[in-house]
């Protein structure tokens, strides 16, 4: 053991801790295929166009793609990504951030990507100076509030300047290609969809009359998945779109980013308990998964996500838990109260249901602990 221990720190900084397995997110493949097929009923006609942010594992963007997905970026890291692992074309890809370096713009551009989202007259002209003639969607801004993990307010301008940015960017030679929004992430109210349709409607009317019309109508994402509360079906976000869909005053192709919906239930986090503690009478599950390498969003949401949790013992007697990550960092928990198995114990494992979506991706190796690895079962 001492020249186990010896050899370890000496060796190159890069070599694996002991028991540095980390945690492991099974992604199931029939899930994948499922959701997909769900969203499709809800919205016939809108293609979708899977935000590859939420989940980018190589073998996930593989199945949806087989599922009838197209695929949204926000970097040409992604772009990178699916043109070279996948042999996605650009030009069928939608770039959605709004606000881009200019190198980004330029190099996708380059590339072949032609339809840029935008929301202000400095990022008009940047997408004009590096992408000239390219195709834009300008951003609708939606009404804070509707979604459980809050994600809107940074984009998004009002219906006057909407109808001003489309002047602008027709005078600056790029095509006015559509219109886009989003309602905020994990969105559980299906009519936050139909009022950033209503501003549609009205800059579609309102440009019309200026001889400029759109083709292309981006309804974003949002789109909720199910974690340990019930959520409104899907089939009611489309009934809500479809309604709104007839007051626009002409047809347009429809396209949406959804991503959590598409796999957050189609993973499950595998954590191992390194620990068990009592504390001035709470029980504490120390597991390696924690906030910091793949549970963010517990921490985001203020705990308003709260993940099914189940574990190996499966004992008939239960007990609350608080379950936390393996970092020192007193905000590294990521479950409170949950019930598990009473005889919880070193080496057990619990298992994190509804956890396919912005959790590898968002993991980070802070005080050097593992990032989960990625299955498709």
């Amino acid at each position: 053991m001492l020249d186990d221990a010896i050899g370890f720190l000496s060796s190159d900084s890069t070599a694996r801790d002991p028991g540095d397995a980390g945690p492991l997110l099974e992604m199931s493949s029939a899930r994948i295929r499922e959701a997909v097929a769900e969203f499709i009923d809800a919205f016939p006609g809108v293609q979708p166009f899977y935000a590859t942010k939420c989940n980018p594992d190589p073998g996930v963007l593989r199945l949806l793609g087989e599922a009838g997905c197209s695929y949204e970026i926000a970097s040409t890291a992604e772009l990178r990504m699916l043109v070279g692992l996948l042999g996605v074309r650009p030009a069928d890809l939608i770039f959605s951030n709004p606000v881009r370096a200019r190198e980004q713009t330029a190099v996708a551009w380059a590339a072949g990507v032609h339809r840029f989202a935008v929301d202000s007259t400095e990022e008009l002209r940047r997408t004009a100076a590096a992408a000239p003639g390219c195709d834009v969607l300008i951003r609708v801004a939606t009404a804070p509030g509707d979604s459980l993990v809050p994600s809107e307010g940074k984009f998004g301008v009002g219906v006057d300047d909407a109808v001003r940015l489309c002047t602008e960017a027709s005078e600056l030679g790029l095509r006015v290609h559509g219109l886009t929004f989003h309602m905020g992430s994990q969105t559980l109210a299906p009519e936050a969809l139909g009022r950033p349709m209503d501003d549609v409607r009205r800059v579609m009317t309102r440009i019309a009359a200026d001889g400029l019309r759109i083709s292309l109508l981006d309804i974003g994402g949002g789109f909720p998945a199910r974690y340990s509360e019930r959520i409104p079906p899907l089939a009611e976000f489309g009934r809500v779109f479809a309604l709104k869909r007839k007051e626009l005053p002409y047809e347009v192709d429809v396209v949406a980013e959804p991503g959590r919906c598409l796999v957050a239930n189609a993973g499950t986090f595998r954590c191992r308990v390194i620990g068990v503690a009592e504390r001035h009478g709470v029980r504490w599950a120390h597991t390696d998964l924690g906030v910091f390498n793949g549970m963010m969003e517990a921490l985001e949401s203020g705990g308003e996500l709260r993940y099914p949790l189940s574990d190996s013992r499966g004992s008939a007697s239960r007990e609350l838990f608080n379950v936390t990550g393996p970092t020192c960092d007193s905000q590294d928990t990521f479950a409170t109260e949950a019930p598990l198995s009473a005889d919880l114990r070193e080496g057990d494992e619990i298992f994190v249901g509804a956890a396919g979506a912005y959790t590898a991706t968002y993991s980070t190796r802070f005080h050097g602990f593992p990032t989960p690895r990625v299955v498709i079962i």
